[in-house]
């Protein structure tokens, strides 16, 4: 089976370098192709407090991408873990998913903080966080998985 997907939009504004920290304050706007969507494809978006942003890592070279396992930024102290046990860049498919907090909808453009793509970066799909759709139960992870987010947002 071959699948398809082609963006929606693109960020634009934020960090024009890929960095792996500090970006809880970073504000961008996404901007929707205006030739696939009218601003009534946003329309209720307001009402939510956070969105959830699919993105491309357009700027991973395929060749980079790792399909087994490594360490975790290449940190030698963190545990060799499989590449779906990590949400590292260079990933089979190179798709990206931050939830951001939703600053403003104006046209076709969405205003967000904490997203952690850079400017140009293809964006794939939106979706407003639910509260519904949570995590049920108590969320489990590893010590190198909370030590690698220290300083991220």
């Amino acid at each position: 089976m071959n699948v398809s997907v082609s963006e929606i939009g693109h960020v634009r504004g934020g960090r024009d370098r890929v960095e792996d920290d500090q970006w809880g304050q970073v504000e961008a706007v996404i901007e929707l192709d205006p030739a696939r969507f009218g601003p009534e494809a946003l329309e209720g978006l307001d009402e939510f407090s956070h969105v959830e942003v699919i993105f491309l890592f357009d700027r991973v070279d395929e060749n980079a991408v790792h399909t087994g396992a490594r360490h975790p930024r290449g940190m030698s102290d963190w545990p060799c873990v499989g590449i779906f046990a990590q949400r590292g860049k260079d990933r089979p498919n190179r798709l990206g998913l931050t939830t951001c907090e939703v600053i403003g909808i104006k046209g076709l453009s969405v205003s967000v903080r904490g997203l952690d793509a850079v400017n140009g970066t293809p964006v794939l799909d939106l979706k407003p966080v639910m509260s519904g759709f949570r995590p049920r139960g108590e969320l489990r992870e590893p010590q190198w998985a909370r030590d690698i987010m220290k300083d991220y947002w």
